[in-house]
């Protein structure tokens, strides 16, 4: 990773924070594509990652979060550009902006639990395994591909609100 892992490990046994995330792993996390990202970056200009000495870009756990709002309001809720703009907008003049963007993080985790529901169900009402628990050789003839709910949206929520297991309410 190319982010450092830093923060407070607070209870013995956690895992620090991620903080900084390289533009792969923020693609990992929302499932977006970079040139998407970067778009987003030309259209709202709160999102502004830093860029490191080599030139990449360096996303913070909160930019990730509010990368996620702007997803839920584009995709989800239909807005237009303008229309998510001024969204955000409002809630950062309303000082609503984190608990939003939390929110958002909250909903794709949520979507992410019921894909994952539904590849089980069908797995105990039919027995067919979900793509991304076939056996590696069914995997590298193509068959392994992961679907959204096999994607790292729980490390989403895991990652981004604080660690595995940490509350909502116990970080900045």
């Amino acid at each position: 990773m190319s982010g450092g892992a830093s923060g407070s490990g607070g209870a013995a046994g956690r895992e620090p924070v991620q903080e900084f995330f390289s533009i792969g792993e923020v693609c990992e996390l929302t499932g977006l594509k970079p040139h998407v990202l970067r778009y987003w970056e030309s259209q709202f200009r709160f999102l502004n990652p830093a860029k490191n000495r080599s030139g990449n870009r360096v996303y913070q756990r909160k930019e990730v979060e509010t990368i996620l709002l702007v997803k839920q309001l584009l995709y989800t809720e239909k807005y237009t550009i303008e229309g998510a703009r001024q969204k955000v907008e409002e809630a950062r003049k309303g000082g609503e902006l984190r608990q939003a963007a939390r929110g958002a993080l909250h909903l794709e985790t949520l979507v992410g639990l019921e894909d994952e529901l539904r590849q089980l169900l069908r797995y105990i009402e039919t027995g067919e395994r979900p793509a991304d628990e076939l056996p590696d050789d069914a995997a590298a003839n193509g068959a392994g591909r992961r679907t959204r709910g096999g994607t790292a949206d729980g490390a989403v929520a895991a990652t981004a609100a604080g660690g595995a297991g940490a509350e909502a309410g116990s970080h900045r």
